[in-house]
């Protein structure tokens, strides 16, 4: 597993105890424990070395003791409330075989008197509770152990803070794509003065049933020393407290996505939706199916309690319809509701405010930002994927992979961004300028594998639904969104992700 030196004076490692399984006296129901294991409870007691980079290019090899193996109770809290065993969730590097959950929120502190440096102290750390969805993070850790630590010794992988739970968000996810064995490795959070670590990695791979989620799970660094402050007391170790506050880097935008997506309840169906208007949302057909009564929960404020309000759908596609899309009329109006800019078009080059690429009746951006989305440019999907109410919504970030135009209209867009069941009917948002660009229909799914590609997904263009919205908007009637019925047979043939004419698609 990977490791992080947290201080030089006196040397001290933290790392994942998972690797420590197969010495536990007591088998996996030590894992149960609500205090810490001392080494006699392994047996034997391995042989513990610690391998760290040099200069220039070479490795070190050093002893190390195991002073004991410590539980984050507020981590264990957190996971217990977010991810219900009736989900079936899984961590590990197979959809089978995986991590024993009871073990995700334990960590190993190491003794490294080699390490020891007279000057030494403390590495700069942060409180995971100054963190925000979409924040930026690095992961930093060392995958596949010893298999080749030449290669692959602290490598870096770049994300986002998708999510947050428990106190002072003890639990954090992260979209940073981390390989197995970056178990223990660190996740630092930028700020003015340097990256300060914040949380380390419980779980490189999270699955939900038989789908890879493609977040990975991180734990607070500031939860981990609140559990081990006795345990480090008792060895003479005295921790410094961690900063409560680190400025965040600044937001490219003013736009907030997270006050236009809802969570959107169908019976035992949910899924996303997008706030166009104050008692207007915009979800997908599939999310709104069942005949049920259908409640609307707008994401939450900090400090603020999440308002559930009931609608009703006023027009939904026909399933012969490659646009899979619902409009929901809420009985009550979202209180201060601040309605989302919306990209009008997606040819490269091209000005927002250059109404010759404006479709008759679009609705025009209040703050309309310098340029229109191109490939290649920074996005994020918002939604209630994977976790549903529990945490709210997540955040995902990619890029705008490819813009689909049939006959020279844009009817379809990809990007990178991690998607999940529940994320359907979300915001894809411009991360440069904010602006609202489509909304989430689906990921990749390979029949013929079975497997699903969280990270390659289609989204709707709002300039599909842009004059039908204005449409509707100004005169009530929900039959303008029947045009989304009537398509040619290549905008069939591209959301059925085949070549027409062609054999059918796989995916």
């Amino acid at each position: 597993c990977s490791g992080l030196v947290l201080s030089r004076r006196p040397a001290l490692v933290l790392c994942h105890a998972s690797v420590f399984a197969p010495f536990l006296r007591a088998g996996p129901a030590a894992w149960a424990r609500p205090a810490a294991l001392p080494p006699a409870a392994l047996r034997p007691c391995p042989r513990l070395r610690v391998v760290l980079g040099s200069e220039p290019g070479g490795l070190r090899e050093l002893d190390a003791r195991l002073l004991a193996l410590v539980p984050c109770a507020a981590f264990r809290r957190a996971l217990e409330r977010g991810f219900g065993r009736a989900e079936r969730w899984r961590f590990g590097a197979g959809e089978e075989a995986g991590t024993d959950p009871r073990a995700l929120p334990w960590f190993a502190w190491l003794r490294v008197p080699e390490l020891d440096a007279p000057e030494g102290g403390w590495t700069v750390r942060a409180s995971a509770g100054c963190l925000r969805k979409g924040q930026a993070l690095l992961a930093c850790g060392s995958p596949f152990g010893d298999l080749c630590p030449e290669l692959f010794l602290n490598t870096l992988s770049r994300g986002v803070v998708s999510n947050l739970a428990g106190e002072e968000n003890a639990l954090v996810l992260t979209d940073a794509r981390c390989l197995p064995g970056t178990e223990g490795g660190a996740a630092f959070v930028p700020s003015p003065d340097g990256p300060r670590v914040v949380a380390v990695i419980a779980a490189s791979f999270c699955w939900k049933g038989a789908e890879w989620v493609g977040l990975t799970l991180l734990c607070s660094l500031a939860a981990i020393l609140r559990s081990s402050a006795g345990v480090l007391g008792e060895a003479g170790i005295m921790v410094p407290p961690v900063p409560a506050w680190v400025a965040a880097v600044p937001a490219s935008s003013g736009q907030d996505p997270l006050s236009w997506t809802a969570l959107v309840e169908c019976g035992a169906t949910w899924g996303s939706g997008v706030l166009l208007a104050p008692r207007m949302l915009l979800t997908c057909r599939h999310v709104v199916e069942a005949r049920t009564p259908l409640h609307v929960t707008p994401a939450a404020g900090p400090g603020q309690d999440a308002t559930v309000l009931r609608g009703r759908v006023v027009f939904a596609t026909e399933e012969s319809s490659p646009f899979d899309v619902a409009v929901v009329e809420l009985e009550e109006s979202v209180p201060g509701f601040s309605p989302p800019c919306l990209a009008d078009t997606f040819f490269p080059g091209k000005q927002w405010g250059d109404t010759r690429y404006w479709g008759r009746g679009c609705v025009i951006p209040l703050h309309p930002p310098p340029a229109s989305p191109i490939p290649g440019e920074d996005v994020s999907v918002v939604g209630f994927g994977a976790l549903g109410r529990a945490c709210g919504p997540s955040v995902t970030a990619g890029v705008l992979s490819a813009v689909v135009a049939v006959a020279g209209r844009p009817v379809m867009l990809q990007s990178t961004c991690a998607v999940h069941g529940g994320s359907s009917g979300g915001p894809l948002v411009s991360s440069r300028s904010g602006c609202l660009m489509g909304i989430v229909a689906s990921n990749t799914r390979d029949t013929g594998a079975g497997a699903t590609y969280p990270h390659l997904n289609f989204c709707i263009p709002i300039t599909i639904l842009q004059p039908f919205v204005a449409h509707y908007r100004r005169t009530g009637d929900a039959g303008a969104f029947a045009g989304l019925n009537r398509v040619g047979e290549g905008v069939q043939a591209t959301w059925q992700l085949q070549q027409w004419p062609g054999p059918p698609s796989k995916l």
